[in-house]
């Protein structure tokens, strides 16, 4: 497999996840010791909903984080670009759409806030991405991305980064059904921008106010962004 990229091909990814859909829940509890749970619950409670509130869930896979969404009472749709990992999902009592981040099959301010999580990595152009949340977004309402981000202290920086280019693929062939993905897991999120530049860029593309919360020790990171009022 090539190594990843930014530049990244979307038919290609949406193959790739198509792949992995069966064992993704499982495969990523396992990686991240069950910090997952405890990041989905993190990124709902910042998110701050309500019941009413109409929710975009973006890159939501097996809709896993929709229903943690849910647990508001708001009314949250999962959308993601892969049909094999929507499908995986089946069983989640929640609304999916198949859509692409960059053309969202949504009009114009229709949502109180949107998500994404561990997905703004995979959208070809995630500046694009985010200008497109911005567009389905009433003014004034919430935009949370969690992803994984640049630990803070150095030392644990180094055996973080150790972990993900060898440990992660490595557990990954023994617990996922497709282990080259998550070899191109671990090249993008030595690629990705650090907090502080994430942060940037989601100003600049729509959003005002952006700030960010780490999580374990900055493997996660909670940036979170307000649509300007006008």
């Amino acid at each position: 497999m090539a190594k990843a990229s930014m530049d990244k091909k979307p038919l290609d990814v949406a193959r790739m996840f198509d792949a992995v859909g069966e064992k993704y829940d499982i495969t990523n509890t396992v990686l991240s010791f069950g910090q997952d749970r405890r990041w989905r619950r993190r990124t709902r409670q910042r998110l701050n909903l309500k019941p009413g509130h109409t929710v975009l869930d973006l890159a939501a896979g097996t809709a896993v984080s929709t229903e943690e969404l849910a647990k508001s009472g708001a009314w949250v749709i999962a959308c993601d670009f892969s049909l094999g990992m929507l499908a995986a999902g089946k069983d989640r009592n929640v609304p999916k759409v198949c859509g692409d981040g960059m053309c969202l099959p949504f009009p114009d301010n229709t949502f109180d806030a949107v998500t994404i999580s561990y997905g703004l990595r995979n959208i070809h152009d995630f500046r694009a991405g985010l200008r497109e949340l911005a567009r389905v977004t009433k003014p004034g309402g919430t935009l949370v991305v969690a992803e994984f981000s640049t630990p803070t202290l150095p030392i644990f920086r180094t055996i973080y980064m150790e972990y993900l280019m060898r440990m992660l693929p490595a557990v990954a062939k023994v617990v996922s059904s497709n282990p080259e993905s998550y070899e191109y897991l671990a090249e993008t999120i030595r690629a990705w921008p650090a907090q502080e530049e994430l942060a940037r860029a989601i100003n600049e593309s729509g959003w005002e106010g952006c700030g960010w919360q780490n999580l374990t020790f900055g493997i996660v990171a909670l940036h979170a962004a307000t649509k300007p009022l006008a």
